[in-house]
């Protein structure tokens, strides 16, 4: 008995994780192992929405629709913040990217996922201490122990502003 041939969908994630960002794009192996889990909750998301196996899945079924569902998933079902939720889009947009180029029948397809915006996040405020109160961390160091030295020196040449 012969084995189910992978689908078109098995062939091009495999192209786009084993061959296309390693060789092609020269990416970081921990990004590629952050878009390939990004990947995998994505179809795991998509079989239990559909109701089928992920080796029934086919490359057609991934849609706009369902991406911004999974979008929506992600924030809502399992509470991630929108700088998780951007970056596990960006790998979806990667893969269509791909896709694209390799799978030209699925064109339109590849053209839409991509314009799926990013949410845009609020920015942090720049923290940072006042000149005095880095001199109340420089004069807290006990600098008759050498430890203490060593700190002193440290914190000083790290704090240098050129003011005196």
């Amino acid at each position: 008995m012969k084995g189910a041939r992978p689908n078109s969908l098995a062939f091009t994630l495999k192209g786009f994780l084993s061959e296309h960002l390693p060789r092609v794009r020269g990416t970081s192996p921990h990004t590629i192992l952050s878009y390939r889990d990004a990947l995998k909750l994505l179809l795991g998301f998509l079989c239990q929405a559909k109701g089928i196996s992920v080796s029934d899945l086919k490359l057609e079924d991934i849609g706009v629709t369902e991406v911004i569902a999974f979008l929506d998933h992600l924030e809502h079902g399992r509470k991630n913040r929108v700088g998780t939720r951007n970056g596990r889009l960006a790998a979806i947009h990667s893969f269509f990217r791909y896709v694209a180029g390799v799978r030209p029948e699925c064109l339109e397809q590849c053209q839409r996922i991509p314009s799926i915006p990013f949410k845009r996040t609020g920015t942090r405020p720049v923290e940072y201490l006042q000149f005095e109160e880095i001199k109340e961390v420089i004069e807290a160091v006990d600098r008759p122990r050498a430890d203490g030295r060593r700190e002193y020196v440290l914190l000083t040449l790290m704090f240098n502003t050129g003011t005196t």
